[in-house]
């Protein structure tokens, strides 16, 4: 049975952390003076209210929060959260439709970077501060954050934890989860703070350092500007930016490990890692030929092209410092495999996650042997760990869902009207959370506001349940999860 006491309670919670950094945008929107002070105060005042509302009708709950509970709470923390993040957009008038604004709040909160901005110059600092909040805060799990900041909020923060974590393995620094939360949250701040500095010594403002900072450690993807990167026409910014997605893009327990530690030989022995640098240096090599031979570019030119870009999408960024769409077609084939693959477990990336994918090649090594020793007993091994029968059945599961969500997504955009290749694309951006799509009607370098409104909800379901790892959300739609025992 459903303990909705404590759910209230959290949720409640989560709210008045929200709340906070609404507080934040409103004071930068009362720094610069602009319209959206308004709106900012309405969103502030509405969020605290149904905080109070919601601890209300949670109050004498106890914290007995059990793995269904865990669940539920995960999944409605997100929607919630992105609910009342489209207020500033409405309330100020930037943004008219609900559709829209809970479109641009649910890619910020799940770190996606899909925008239905056509003219992003126009905003106001507030709000565009307010966008690339979403993507700070839901870049590591709104949970998760609340859990390093006050884990006294979150009642059986361990279960929820695990409901809104990446990856198939998880890893701990120290038993305690809340030490661990902060460890991690530790390492992010670090790279925020490295990636604003690098990006205002190379040439940005202290706004735009800020912003693309927050937008590249979250591997989200909003932009200030209209070009994004390419704005600034600047191959230092683009090779900061390029390292510092990569690296936001890593598993933060292995950075923690690997340099608080100095222990920087287990980065590289560390099997995902390996497969992650491996295919990130492959595709670049690809492209940046590709783009000598064919749009002839230099080869200085290409291998940055092609670092950036493979960067952004496996990280699931978003960022372009150069039109793909110009690009010969076999890049794309290379850049949706990013998009497929996505980053680390225990990162920011989305997508598929490297450590699956060395699962699957072991998975696959294993069976050809099994082939020849029908009876030998084969372990699957990562970093001299053996993977349990039961992970590599939830492997293949996962698998399995993600590839059937991306056919049966492709299929309702097409049956909707939308062509092929912009269907395909935009499913594999949605639920891997990468941003940009690779059609006509959706390129790497536009907005998605020419879809219809049905799509764009569609499009905020699955860059849920991508964030969330699929199970986590779908699980909640089974009859079993509302039967009492």
């Amino acid at each position: 049975m459903i303990n909705w006491k404590i759910i209230y309670k959290i949720l409640g919670s989560l709210l008045f952390v929200e709340a906070s950094l609404l507080f934040c945008c409103l004071i930068m929107a009362f720094c610069y003076k602009e319209d959206d002070t308004f709106a900012f105060l309405v969103a502030l005042v509405t969020t605290m209210f149904f905080g109070f509302v919601l601890k209300g009708m949670g109050r004498n709950a106890d914290n007995n929060l059990s793995r269904r509970d865990a669940y539920l709470v995960v999944s409605l923390a997100w929607i919630i959260f992105s609910l009342f993040g489209t207020m500033p957009f409405l309330v100020s008038g930037y943004l008219t439709s609900f559709a829209d604004a809970y479109f641009e709040t649910m890619s910020g909160f799940t770190t996606t970077g899909a925008t239905i901005i056509d003219n992003v110059e126009i905003f106001p600092h507030g709000l565009l501060f307010w966008r690339s909040l979403t993507h700070w805060i839901g870049g590591l799990g709104i949970v998760f954050f609340t859990i390093a900041l006050l884990p006294s909020m979150v009642g059986g923060s361990v279960k929820v934890f695990a409901a809104e974590a990446t990856g198939p393995i998880r890893s701990k620094l120290h038993p305690r989860l809340s030490i661990s939360a902060k460890w991690i949250w530790m390492v992010y701040l670090v790279l925020t703070v490295g990636c604003t500095l690098s990006y205002f010594a190379f040439g940005m403002n202290w706004f735009d350092s800020i912003n693309y900072a927050m937008a590249t450690t979250a591997t989200g993807g909003f932009a200030t500007h209209n070009t994004s990167m390419e704005y600034f026409h600047s191959p230092a910014l683009e090779y900061a930016g390029a390292f510092f997605c990569l690296a936001s893009g890593t598993n933060f327990t292995l950075l923690y490990i690997a340099f608080a530690k100095l222990k920087i030989k287990e980065l590289f022995k560390n099997a995902e890692f390996k497969f992650y640098i491996y295919i990130v240096i492959l595709f670049t090599l690809f492209i940046a030929v590709e783009l000598v031979i064919y749009n002839h570019y230099d080869i200085e030119h290409a291998f940055r092209s092609g670092i950036f870009q493979v960067a952004s999408f496996i990280t699931t960024t978003g960022f372009y410092n150069d039109d793909p769409g110009l690009w010969p077609h076999a890049t794309w084939v290379v850049l949706a495999a990013c998009m497929f693959f996505g980053g680390c477990s225990g990162s920011t990336g989305g997508g598929f996650k490297a450590i699956r994918g060395v699962m699957v090649l072991r998975i696959i090594k294993n069976e050809f042997r099994q082939i020849l020793h029908p009876n030998a007993v084969l372990p699957l091994k990562i970093d001299g760990v053996n993977i349990a029968q039961q992970k590599r059945v939830t492997l293949l599961a996962f698998f399995s869902t993600y590839l059937i969500l991306c056919l049966v997504m492709s299929f309702i955009l097409i049956a909707y009207g939308i062509n092929n290749t912009d269907a395909i694309t935009i499913t594999l951006s949605s639920i891997g959370n990468v941003g940009p799509a690779l059609g006509s009607q959706i390129g790497p370098t536009m907005s998605w506001s020419s879809l219809p409104d049905f799509a764009k909800w569609m499009c905020s379901l699955m860059m849920l349940i991508g964030r969330l790892e699929i199970f986590t959300v779908l699980v909640i739609f089974t009859p079993a999860f509302w039967k009492e025992n």
